[in-house]
């Protein structure tokens, strides 16, 4: 058996997350001028804003789309006993847009790893129609993407994107 080189699969995005699905969509997500690759650091201060999320698509297509993004390592990766940490969520996105134009469910919050590295995921499902009656998650914590997806009937994903940040170094008074 071939060993995976997919990014997704090498970060156990998909086993911790999500499950094996073929991507359909493209997705762009940027912290300012920084693009998420899968794998890539960033540091939490550069993620204190939420992020310019690209969905691709056809202008006149009708699709509309869910973002959802966790923390599948919280409080820390050895013991990620709170694993989902829920950070954003985003529904009714229009393809050919951002997550801007869709319906902010649940606000953002940065990311704020208290220790260790911590993945950041970012998976997008295709919505079978508008989510009217969508509420937020009643906490952040031990949320699951794939409850969620199957709850609200969204299937597998069609994108999803990671990024890695740990805690940085406090500045020190001397």
């Amino acid at each position: 058996m071939a060993r995976s080189t997919d990014p997704l699969v090498v970060g156990r995005v998909i086993g911790d997350v999500i499950d094996m699905f073929v991507p359909s969509m493209d997705m762009a997500v940027y912290y300012g001028s920084k693009q998420v690759t899968n794998g890539c650091e960033i540091k939490p201060s550069a993620t204190v804003d939420r992020p310019n999320v690209q969905v691709a698509g056809r202008h006149f297509d009708e699709s509309l789309y869910t973002l959802v993004m966790t923390d599948p390592d919280a409080p820390s990766p050895s013991e990620p006993n709170m694993r989902e940490w829920v950070h954003w969520i985003v529904t009714d996105i229009p393809g050919a847009t951002d997550a801007g134009q869709g319906r902010e469910i649940l606000p953002y919050m940065g990311p704020r790893p208290p220790i260790g590295i911590h993945r950041y995921i970012f998976v997008l499902f295709k919505q079978p129609g508008p989510m009217v009656m969508m509420m937020p998650p009643q906490a952040r914590n031990n949320f699951s993407t794939r409850a969620f997806a199957s709850q609200n009937s969204l299937g597998l994903p069609v994108s999803a994107a990671y990024f890695n940040a740990q805690k940085e170094p406090g500045t020190r008074k001397r």
